[in-house]
């Protein structure tokens, strides 16, 4: 696998930001973790691996909690309000990002950021550079670690995903004039103690993300984006800064002709 990775493009001391589906990858010999050692020898011993661990389940205004209460009282959602978690940087759990991303987030030397909804985890010599300073204000805008993995000129690996997980198009978000924004709220710990915090960002919606994906695919020729088998999967390798400089060109347009929800299942 480490060979099928390296064939496609991953590159020696780099930095690889990963979306992956183990069900797509298919049956490995030594399971998830072996998929990460895969993706460290790719990578060589001066590479980092980024995932999501993105945390939805600590909010009240996230398309995960308003599935979760759909048709339940008001004191219903009230227990369950009380019932959620605040986040914890160091315990946490990420479920909605898949096996592997909870894989990296739980392996020895792994740092997490500390954004309380939309935190990333790295493995690698550039792990605490790229995960410090997450401002809890800033989902994946220029304060996060996406802006970081812009100027490390990083790649970005789909690992049988589709484009609809391209978090890199997220920071074209905050890269577009005037980006709309909204309110969040979630489960913080402030002073020792569990609170509800919100706050103002921009308006995250992935919804058009397969579609801007495969422009982006067949923008000049094809060339920014190579394919090829890992394990089982078709899997997609492209640079970070191709995709996010491409998604702040054509949002605005895109956007323009294609309706578009305001809320990302995966934040909120």
């Amino acid at each position: 696998m480490a060979g099928q990775l390296s064939d496609l493009g991953v590159e020696q001391n780099g930095a690889l930001l990963v979306h992956a589906s183990m069900r797509a990858v298919g049956s490995v010999s030594g399971g998830v973790r072996a998929v990460v050692a895969a993706l460290r020898d790719a990578l060589g011993g001066h590479g980092t691996v980024v995932v999501p661990a993105f945390t939805p389940e600590n909010s009240d205004t996230s398309p995960h909690y308003l599935d979760r209460v759909r048709g339940l009282s008001d004191r219903a959602r009230a227990a369950v309000r009380a019932s959620m978690p605040p986040f914890d940087p160091a315990t946490s759990a990420a479920p909605s990002m898949g096996r592997l991303a909870e894989a990296v987030r739980l392996t020895e030397g792994a740092v997490r950021s500390d954004h309380p909804q939309t935190s990333f985890a790295a493995l690698g010599p550039s792990a605490r550079k790229l995960m410090a300073r997450h401002r809890p204000d800033c989902h994946l805008g220029e304060d996060s670690p996406l802006a970081r993995l812009y100027d490390l000129r990083a790649h970005v690996l789909l690992l049988g995903t589709g484009f609809d997980t391209c978090t890199a198009f997220h920071l074209g978000e905050y890269r577009v004039a005037a980006p709309p924004r909204r309110t969040y709220r979630c489960v913080v710990t402030a002073g020792g103690r569990r609170q509800w915090w919100e706050y103002e960002d921009v308006a995250l919606d992935d919804s058009d993300f397969a579609t801007l994906g495969a422009d982006f695919a067949r923008s000049d020729n094809g060339a920014a984006v190579r394919t090829g088998p890992v394990g089982s999967s078709t899997s997609r390798l492209f640079r970070f800064t191709d995709a996010v400089d491409f998604a702040a060109r054509r949002l605005p347009s895109h956007r323009g002709r294609v309706p578009v929800q305001t809320l990302c299942p995966a934040h909120g």
